[in-house]
């Protein structure tokens, strides 16, 4: 019996699958002048908290208007009060409430073809799909008026696990652009929802301050207080972190001071040249670990290897650094339009470092400004 030479590749996810199911989420643009603020963590909160809202909105419309009505919760997000304004229509119904003990007012949006379809309900009309567009007359804010009150009594029930709010409505507003409830560029968090009635689709949202919602969403996702035992061990964790810093090696640098040399005289060099540095005799050496300097030192030896006497544990201003040297001031020469060479290393070989005396006390001239040292005996 024989098996077939080829057999039929086993079935298996292409590249058009991936692409089709990476495809498939919505790529929303990032704004980084305005970084994002509200974390995931923050969103889940506030999504269970207005989980529980919608389902006790869904009963308040289908008992007020005794029809068959759903609320369903869409986004969370966080946006600028400009842009939340110039996301809504220019005539619809916005209701403004307090927040206490929040700072600042909170916004519930409702279109006005929903309140009128919910006045016509209310006031025993069929609800019809064509509704008049205009703002409410007395009697008919007086019936939206009590809906709206109930909406707010659920939403205090709802939030209470995170702040315990009591919003009371401070007024209604038919234009969004005179709904003055925080600044343009103020940072809000907009929950946006969407009522349905009578299989009619209306969009709800609600919006409420960052600033004061941040500090009771940060004491929601807060953990739980630990036990002895688990502070203990936290404890303990960070000493041997702490402990496993400290024995981190790291690459230590002493270096001169830039100096400033003209292109020219650069591509001109040879052996033999002379090349000033900028770096005074008396001034100390800066001590650098990542290019950021953090001590300063004198050059000098013990024993056979060069070494570097510690002068100063910090970096220093320019009026420290002369006295340190023993002289005035430092003025540096004014600079020339030329390019910056890098730093250069004070590791010297060991035929210079017999010339210095042994320790090398602070502030004695080093010898590395004298005009005959050449580049060669450098080397």
């Amino acid at each position: 019996m024989s098996l077939p030479s080829s057999l039929p590749a086993a079935p298996g996810p292409t590249s058009g699958g991936r692409s089709r199911r990476r495809g498939g989420a919505d790529v929303v643009p990032y704004d980084f002048r305005r970084p994002i603020q509200l974390s995931r963590e923050h969103q889940r909160i506030l999504q269970l908290g207005f989980d529980g809202f919608t389902r006790q909105a869904t009963t308040v419309f289908t008992s007020a208007l005794r029809s068959v009505c759903a609320v369903s919760m869409r986004t969370i997000d966080q946006r600028s009060y400009a842009e939340y304004v110039d996301s809504l229509d220019q005539l619809t119904y916005l209701t403004l409430f307090t927040t206490e003990p929040m700072p600042g007012r909170g916004v519930l949006h409702l279109p006005l073809d929903a309140v009128m379809s919910c006045v016509d309900h209310m006031l025993g009309g069929p609800g019809s799909r064509t509704q008049p567009k205009r703002p409410l007359t007395e009697i008919e804010s007086g019936v939206v008026r009590g809906l709206v009150e109930r909406l707010l009594r659920e939403m205090r029930y709802s939030l209470a696990a995170i702040v315990a709010m009591d919003p009371e409505v401070t007024g209604v507003e038919y234009s969004p652009q005179f709904a003055q409830v925080a600044g343009p560029a103020d940072v809000m968090v907009v929950m946006e929802m969407e009522l349905r009635i009578d299989d009619v689709p209306f969009e709800m949202s609600v919006c409420l301050p960052f600033s004061g919602l941040h500090p009771h969403l940060a004491a929601a996702a807060a953990p739980a207080p630990v036990s002895n035992r688990e502070r203990a061990q936290r404890a303990e964790a960070a000493q041997v972190l702490q402990r496993s810093f400290t024995d981190v090696p790291v690459d230590v640098s002493v270096r001169f001071r830039s100096s400033f040399v003209d292109p020219a005289l650069l591509s001109s060099l040879s052996i033999g040249d002379v090349l000033r540095l900028g770096h005074p005799a008396s001034a100390p050496l800066d001590i650098t670990v990542d290019d950021e300097a953090f001590a300063h030192a004198t050059p000098g030896t013990q024993g056979e290897r060069l070494a570097a006497l510690i002068v100063a544990a910090r970096p220093t201003s320019p009026d420290e650094l002369a006295e340190l040297s023993g002289g005035g001031a430092h003025q540096p020469a004014p600079p020339t339009p030329v390019h910056q060479v890098t730093d250069l290393a004070a590791g010297l070989p060991p035929d210079v470092a017999r010339d210095l005396p042994p320790g090398f006390p602070p502030g004695a001239p080093t010898g590395l400004d004298d005009p005959t040292l050449t580049l060669q005996e450098l080397r």
